[in-house]
């Protein structure tokens, strides 16, 4: 990310004076997929790619905004009648009236913004923009009475309430609470959370996108969901205080094996499996074992393309390359049906997994894929 180039483009645009610059990155999820909304955990981590914002206050009641990377301009007010057509720029109109609901006194500002987290390979840049914002407010106009986690909620309500995206907490969440050299283990269900070591000395983290459309078939989603509540619904009749598939035990679901369907079981028995694995990824991370997080990220893998059913062709023939050129761990990343695969892989591999990855990939779909690293890197701050 280049705060020269935004402090250029800021200038440029506006009065020829400069503000104070905000940043904010997208992520990653090391594992966990689906445990979500079934009370589970997620395991995500701030990736060294978001945005940066230069934002001045202008002493008018209009937000006048600048996207450097889609060379676009849009002015807007502060009131909820006010809000502007461009989709970019309806997550920042979201961010100042989430702010303004939770009494910030949020005035016009000019601002100019730039990101380098690839558009649509999962790794959250909308999350990356709504908590730069977020946090900026939150210093210019809050006096910083806002705690972080309001902060990450301010982002998700943008989502729901200004984008119709009905997403989870995690996004928001990863990109406001990120820390260099960690991972954070997120409970779902009650919102406590707890940083872990991510320090893979000799290995490096790749993402490779398969550039099939990230297009969560909700339809497939809501199917699963049902799944999962179907089930949850058989195991209380005998065990009700289960709320959610985090209470339950495989011998639980082997009880109602007769009762649900078989598509049910194979969902639930994934989710069970993968809120345990993340569990032992943790475990293995305090003890530096690399290896065992990579077999379980290989787990996850099969149990989403086998047992949900959420994998697709393209990354399902990654996760093999990944395989044969001994990568240590590899996984679809995301909600599947496209996207990413993630991948822990040593360094003295990297060069040759990812030759034979773009070459074969090629030969089979007449396209290569992309290529991303990422470091472990801060959440959301104030850079100048």
């Amino acid at each position: 990310m280049d705060i020269e180039h935004v402090r250029s483009r800021f200038i440029k645009h506006f009065d020829g004076t400069t503000g104070r610059i905000f940043a904010s990155p997208g992520r990653i999820n090391l594992i966990g997929e689906h445990t979500d909304y079934n009370g589970g955990f997620v395991f995500p981590g701030a990736i060294d790619k978001g945005m940066i914002a230069e934002i001045k206050p202008n002493g008018t009641d209009k937000v006048k905004a600048y996207s450097i990377d889609l060379k676009d301009y849009v002015e807007f007010g502060l009131n909820e009648e006010d809000a502007p057509h461009a989709s970019w720029a309806r997550y920042i109109f979201g961010v100042c009236r989430e702010m303004i609901k939770r009494g910030v006194d949020v005035q016009g500002f000019n601002t100019a913004f730039a990101g380098d987290v690839p558009l649509g390979a999962g790794m959250s840049s909308s999350a990356a923009l709504e908590s730069t914002y977020a946090y900026a407010l939150n210093v210019l106009f809050g006096e910083e009475k806002i705690d972080k986690f309001e902060l990450a909620k301010v982002g998700q309500a943008t989502e729901h309430n200004y984008c119709g995206v009905n997403c989870g907490i995690m996004d928001q969440f990863a990109s406001v609470f990120g820390k260099a050299g960690k991972l954070i283990r997120l409970d779902c269900r009650s919102l406590e959370y707890q940083y872990f070591p991510f320090d893979p000395q000799g290995y490096r983290l790749v993402l490779v996108d398969s550039v099939v459309k990230h297009e969560l078939a909700s339809s497939a989603y809501n199917k699963r969901r049902e799944s999962c509540e179907t089930t949850v619904a058989a195991i209380q009749k005998k065990h009700p205080h289960v709320q959610f598939l985090r209470d339950c035990t495989m011998e639980m679901l082997e009880e109602v094996k007769d009762i649900v369907s078989e598509e049910d079981y194979m969902r639930s028995e994934y989710v069970i499996e993968e809120i345990q694995r993340v569990l032992d990824v943790c475990d293995a991370l305090e003890n530096g074992d690399y290896e065992t997080v990579g077999q379980r990220m290989y787990e996850t893998h099969h149990g989403m393309s086998k047992l949900y059913e959420v994998s697709c062709e393209e990354l399902d023939f990654l996760n093999d390359i990944a395989k044969e050129c001994g990568v240590t761990g590899s996984r679809v990343m995301g909600g599947g049906f496209g996207g990413c695969t993630i991948n822990l892989v040593k360094d003295e591999l990297y060069d040759s997994f990812i030759a034979k990855a773009n070459e074969a990939f090629k030969a089979k779909f007449g396209r290569s894929p992309k290529v991303y690293d990422v470091v472990i890197g801060d959440g959301s701050r104030e850079l100048v």
